[in-house]
């Protein structure tokens, strides 16, 4: 019987069990083996493996410090914006940590507490409710097999099987599906790269340099020729300039795009959502580990007085999320209306020259 089983290993749930695992009994699952130096199944999330200025800093109110070998060439300070749509350019200063984000995710769990139950290679199925909590069921190396648990934390990222399990009304969070491939590259790129092209998304697509490596990547809707509007993004960067030869893999996931405040699901009765599973990611540029640590933090102070009403006490903390959000749902305009983007981008204000 454990107190507390979490699904989903990333930043959002890895940190939630680092919070509470020396005052609880926790069970930490993921599909992700992400103990082995060399796993037999590799699943890696697909993520430019940014760290953004609030995540950066959600990090520093934590306690921590990065690992420089989780690091990787080059550290960026500004984003490059490509307006196809208007035939724009503008150099913004940004500050990023540019980081390999499979390491980032094993070097959360190495430093989990010892108490801490890990089972990686799992594969969540269900749950129901027994006396006193629930019996949650999930493949671990291939068998089935099954908790107890008073709580059941959802940190499944979007598309969760938690949330879809205790909410199934439509007030849920736009899904876009992500695309990245990644390219071998002997250039040099000291920037992020920001592409907007209503041809091809309504959201946004980018390139990030990575030690030897480029991706390319694009949020795009799902059943609207996905795979065709992708190939027709590569098609219109090589266009402008950019080689893409070599490739070396493809990853692709489901994310949220949150549209309405209402649309941050803290969770029902025992059972809480953190991070994307949550809705909390940003809708203007779907940057979302800051939102995971930061809810992750909020929720394990509400666990920390107990597990009585910790949901209620959870949802209190999370209004300084929801209002992080409207901004974001109100700034989001300003980046995808090709009129008022050509204008902003026009005036050259915050830009580099």
């Amino acid at each position: 019987m454990y107190d507390i089983v979490i699904v989903g290993s990333g930043p959002a749930g890895s940190t939630l069990a680092r919070l509470i695992g020396d005052k609880y009994k926790v069970l930490l699952i993921d599909k992700r083996d992400l103990e082995n130096e060399n796993p037999k199944n590799i699943v890696n999330k697909c993520c430019g493996g940014l760290l953004a200025p609030d995540a950066q800093k959600m990090i520093a109110k934590l306690g921590l410090g990065i690992p420089k070998d989780i690091l990787v060439n080059p550290q960026l300070f500004a984003v490059r914006a490509i307006d196809l749509t208007n035939n724009l350019e503008r150099l913004y200063q940004r500050f990023y940590f540019n980081m390999d984000r499979n390491k980032f995710d094993r070097w959360l769990v190495s430093i989990l507490p010892t108490g801490v139950d890990k089972k990686f290679n799992s594969f969540f199925k269900n749950f129901a409710e027994i006396p006193g909590g629930y019996e949650i069921r999930y493949i671990y190396n291939g068998q089935e097999t099954s908790a107890k648990t008073r709580v059941i934390i959802g940190a499944d990222g979007a598309f969760s099987g938690i949330r879809n399990s205790i909410s199934k009304d439509t007030n849920t969070p736009e899904k876009y599906i992500s695309i990245q491939e990644w390219f071998e590259s002997t250039g040099y790129m000291p920037y992020f790269t920001a592409i907007f092209d209503e041809e091809i998304s309504d959201f946004y697509s980018w390139i990030i340099p990575k030690d030897n490596y480029l991706l390319i990547g694009a949020a795009l809707r799902p059943r609207e020729n996905t795979r065709d509007k992708y190939n027709l993004l590569k098609t219109k960067l090589t266009q402008l300039g950019f080689i893409f030869n070599n490739k070396l893999k493809t990853e692709g996931a489901y994310i949220y795009r949150p549209r309405k405040v209402s649309q941050l699901c803290v969770g029902r009765d025992g059972i809480a959502l953190v991070g994307e599973a949550a809705g909390a990611i940003s809708p203007s540029s779907a940057e979302g580990i800051s939102y995971s640590l930061k809810s992750s933090l909020y929720l394990a102070q509400s666990l920390k007085e107990g597990i009585d009403g910790f949901l209620d006490r959870y949802n209190q903390r999370m209004k300084d999320i929801r209002l992080n959000l409207l901004i974001k749902i109100l700034k989001s305009p300003a980046m995808y209306n090709p009129f008022i983007r050509q204008l902003a981008m026009k005036s050259g204000i915050q830009s580099i020259k």
